[in-house]
């Protein structure tokens, strides 16, 4: 069995480092503009899971399960119709209730849901979560 050259092993780590520090970056960038999003007026919070983690920032923190219950249901009842009807998955939906509306997105491989009060300036927050 040929031993493998030094060469090659070098420049297969090379290619694998700028994937995750561009995954890094975009992390952040997302992370940072949902920190700013939070502050818009009329906005209560967001979660924001991906396949290894979730950060969740609410107004109301004896409301977090409730959100958090709601965000997770969205998604999952949002596949399940898509499978249903044949329909190509969703990025983006939007609930709105008597009080409150709930902005969900995937971006890349992240869930985001943000929860606005109704009234609130939604295409403001999109705007945003779409500048990454």
């Amino acid at each position: 069995m040929p031993k493998p050259k030094k060469k090659d092993a070098v420049q297969a780590t090379v290619t694998a480092e700028p994937i995750a520090v561009e995954s890094a970056a975009f992390e952040n960038t997302l992370r940072a503009n949902l920190e700013e999003i939070r502050n818009y007026d009329g906005v209560v919070g967001y979660i924001l899971r991906n396949t290894t983690s979730a950060s969740i920032d609410v107004k109301d923190p004896a409301k977090i399960i409730d959100y958090a219950l709601l965000s997770s249901t969205t998604f999952d009842s949002t596949e399940e119709l898509s499978t249903l009807f044949n329909l190509e998955s969703a990025k983006d939906i939007i609930i709105n209730g008597k009080t409150l509306r709930m902005l969900s997105l995937i971006v890349e491989k992240n869930k985001i849901s943000i929860f606005l009060e109704n009234g609130s300036d939604t295409e403001k927050v999109l705007k945003r979560i779409r500048m990454i």
